[in-house]
Formats: C-alpha cells, sequence, structure tokens
C-alpha cells in the first residue's frame, strides 16, 4: 500500500501548499491520488478534491474511533495508486498535551503511514537539525521518513541544512521549496471553487506541480510511501442492513452557499436506501418533494442578499416544516433557518424563518474546537441523555428566545474547560452549530430515519 502523511512543525510552515502541489504532481503522473485530511477541516478538503478529482476524506479522531478511521481509509482507497494525508496544525498537536488525542502523529500510527516533516527554513543552518531531531525524538513511535525544507531561496542554504538535518537525526531530506507568492490561497476560496475561477485555478495548481517536481524528489516520495496494510475491525453492513429503508428521498443543499459535509454522511444516507436530490437554496425555485432534508455548513453571509432574494425557495422550506418534514441543519443551516441574518456590514436579510431568531455576524471567532451534545429532550436525532460529538467554528451567534436542545460541552485532557446550551429543536427540525459525523453516534441516523415512518 502506498501511502504518506505530510505534517509540518507548525500551523501555517507551508503543509498545505507542499501537500497540494504533492497531489497534483501525482495526479500529473497519471496516478490515482486519494486525499486526507486529519481533523474537521472543510476547506483543505475542497482543494483536495479539485486537484485528484475523487472526493477527500476526514480522518478525524474526536468524531472517530481508531477502527472507523481506518475504515473510512480502506473503503476509499481501494482503487488508488497512493494516498496523501495532510496533516492538522503542528505534528503533535490536537487536543491538550495528550500526544495520541486528535494529532496528526497519532493518524500516522493508526495508519502506519510514514511522514514527511515539512519545516520551514529561512534564517536557520544546523539549528534546523535539533528542531527535526526533537520531532523525532519525542514520540519514537512516530515514523517520519522524510524532510521537506520550506522557505529556502537558494539550493546553497538548502544544501546546508539537508547535510545538517541527515547527519545529526539521520532522516532524508526530500528536497525544498522557495517562497513564491503565486501559489498562495486566498480566504475567499471557501467551499466549491467559482466557476469563473476554476481556468485560473488548474493553472496555478499545474505550475504548483511543474515547481514541486522541479525542487522535491517525487520518485523518493513515492518509495517512501511504500508501506504496510492496516485492518479494521468495523463494519456499517449490518447496521445498514437492519435499518433501510425504501422509496424514501432525501433533498440535501448543496451550492456555493451550503457545501460543508463529511462525505461519509452522504454515502451512508445513500447506502442506506434514501435517493438522494441535491438542491440549492440559492438558483432553485423550491425544496425537492423529499422525506427529509438535510442543510449543512458553509457561507450563507457571503450569499444574504441571493438567498433573500429566492422567497419561493424559503416558503417551501417553512411549508416542509410545518408538514413536519424532518429536517436537519447544521451551522450555516442554523443561520439559514432563523427569521434574519445580519452580516458584518451590519445589513439585514430575510431567512427561512422556522427558528425566531436573528443570526449576527462577529468581528471575532465566537466558538472553535471540538465539543459534545447531551440532549436535553427528545430530537430527530437523539433521545434525551444521547451525547453527540462535533466541532464548532463560527464567526457569529444565534439571537434568540428559542429553548436550546443540547447542553454543550468542551473537555482538554478529560476536564470540562467549557459548558453552554445549543442547538433547537422545534417539531421535526433540528439546527445547531455542531457539524457531526454520523459514524460517531449511528443511533443519530437511525432516529431520523424513523422520524420520518412516523
Amino acid at each position: 500500500m502506498k501511502k504518506i502523511l505530510i505534517a509540518g512543525t507548525n500551523s501555517g510552515v507551508g503543509k498545505t501548499t507542499i501537500s497540494l502541489g504533492i497531489m497534483q504532481a501525482l495526479t500529473k503522473r497519471s496516478m490515482k491520488v486519494q486525499p486526507y485530511k486529519v481533523g474537521p477541516d472543510y476547506i483543505d478538503p475542497s482543494y483536495h478534491t479539485f486537484i485528484t478529482g475523487r472526493h477527500s476524506r476526514n480522518l478525524d479522531s474526536y468524531m472517530l474511533d481508531d477502527e472507523q478511521i481506518k475504515y473510512v481509509f480502506n473503503s476509499s482507497s481501494e482503487d488508488a495508486d497512493i494516498s496523501v494525508v495532510e496533516g492538522v496544525m503542528g505534528l503533535y498537536d490536537g487536543i491538550g498535551i495528550d500526544l495520541d488525542n486528535c494529532t496528526s502523529s497519532y493518524t500516522s500510527k493508526i495508519l502506519k503511514a510514514p511522514i514527511i516533516l515539512v519545516i520551514n527554513g529561512k534564517a536557520m543552518a544546523a539549528s534546523s537539525a535539533a528542531m527535526v531531531l526533537g520531532y523525532k525524538e519525542l514520540d519514537k513511535n512516530v515514523n517520519i521518513a522524510g524532510v521537506i525544507v520550506n522557505n529556502v531561496k537558494t539550493k546553497t542554504h538548502y544544501e546546508i541544512i539537508k547535510n545538517a538535518v541527515e547527519k545529526y537525526c539521520g532522516v532524508e531530506v526530500l528536497g525544498y521549496f522557495p517562497p513564491n507568492n503565486e501559489f498562495s490561497l486566498e480566504s475567499r476560496h471557501l467551499g466549491l471553487v467559482p466557476s469563473v475561477e476554476i481556468d485560473s485555478l488548474k493553472t496555478k495548481f499545474s505550475n504548483l506541480a511543474d515547481e514541486i517536481e522541479k525542487y522535491i524528489n517525487i520518485d523518493r516520495v513515492l518509495e517512501i510511501s511504500e508501506s504496510e496494510e492496516v485492518e479494521t475491525s468495523f463494519e456499517v453492513d449490518s447496521f445498514i442492513k437492519n435499518s433501510r429503508v425504501e422509496n424514501k428521498t432525501i433533498a440535501i443543499a448543496y451550492d456555493k452557499a451550503f457545501n460543508f459535509y463529511y462525505r461519509e454522511n452522504i454515502e451512508l444516507l445513500r447506502d442506506l436506501g434514501l435517493n438522494i436530490k441535491y438542491f440549492s437554496p440559492l438558483e432553485d425555485k423550491e425544496v425537492p418533494n423529499a422525506d427529509y432534508i438535510y442543510i449543512g455548513g458553509g457561507f450563507p453571509e457571503i450569499f444574504g442578499k441571493e438567498l433573500e432574494a429566492n422567497i419561493s425557495m424559503r416558503k417551501s422550506i417553512l411549508e416542509a416544516h410545518k408538514r413536519k418534514t424532518p429536517i436537519y441543519a447544521e451551522c450555516g443551516g442554523l443561520m439559514y433557518l432563523g427569521e434574519k441574518l445580519i452580516n458584518q456590514e451590519n445589513e439585514e436579510y430575510d431567512m427561512v424563518g422556522i427558528f425566531k431568531g436573528n443570526s449576527k455576524m462577529t468581528a471575532s471567532l465566537r466558538r472553535f474546537g471540538y465539543s459534545f451534545g447531551i440532549a436535553k429532550d427528545d430530537t430527530i436525532l437523539s433521545k434525551k441523555g444521547e451525547v453527540i460529538k462535533g466541532h464548532e467554528f463560527h464567526h457569529s451567534v444565534f439571537e434568540t428566545n428559542e429553548d436550546c436542545a443540547y447542553i454543550m460541552r468542551k473537555e482538554r485532557d478529560k476536564k470540562i474547560v467549557d459548558e453552554w446550551e445549543g442547538g433547537y429543536s422545534k417539531d421535526n427540525t433540528l439546527a445547531t452549530y455542531l457539524h457531526t459525523h454520523f459514524y460517531n453516534n449511528l443511533n443519530c441516523i437511525k432516529n431520523l430515519l424513523e422520524k420520518g415512518n412516523e
């Protein structure tokens, strides 16, 4: 099995650019590249998918246990020539200070994946060896098989770092990459790639791959990627067999405003027998006739004017709610189901109006990180007392007097560090800021399907 995990010494070291460049270089070699991202990110995987033509998968050891991560990996890489995993933050950064708690290093051990460590070589010489040695020695069970030096302008500078790292660390240095603003990715490229920019992005990534081939030994990357296969005891076949539905349809919002979904969530719904109909709250006149509606996260605040203008769509979703069609909405979906959306310019836009309250963008990040919700009462996803794990990341608040459906908690090093209430449930509609992966609680889907049969 060919697989590598590209990790960084820290956030901002350039691992995303290096990862994208390697994925594109391998793809240009006519290889089937299966991409992955450690952690809950949606943005980087959208680029992975764009480059490789294969859905990138999240390997998140907060929401998935070890066996589930191996299952996601194995089931999606069966026909791939190589799997490329992009790490998250620094190699050993996760929840708290436990090296095996949601870190890239721990994911590499679960998958038995060799690591290529990206370091910043700017203004460093032999000291770079001390840095690499620290990462190598901190956890001797982590296989750092190669190093790439980023942000180095000359080959002479690179050779100094290469010689130092290989002499003092015994780790092969595979190449370097000079600073180049041409390959920076702007934050406005969110979610789906805007169609008008597809050609320019194709050119950018193609040029990036050419530069990667020039400075990095891709042949050695392929040789290093040869590694042991992993097996998993997790399976969902019995759950699917016992929970299948017939002649049921789920409408899933998918466009520039709403496109944050874990791919396995959608595939599980499909495998359970649901007919999936995608719809656009921006472009379509009304929600498709369906037994369930699923509205994921995204960036509705960027498209407030367009969402407000599509009156017929908003009315059709409100009518579906009144008919008690089960509706599940995450983050951006929650913002859409409120009465108004207020963007950062303080402009107000009418939304669907299922929940009484307004979504208001904030100047800073309001909540970020892993958390879990304990159901206060029954909802369409959970029975009272059941727990749903997930991830929150939002620059907004939902101002409302509606009762909350969950007691939310954040833990670090097995201690509760924050507690609040969140999520809103009304009839058969549930909306929450929490992004969740269905594998972490298959009862969620069982509960949802049962609601559609009432």
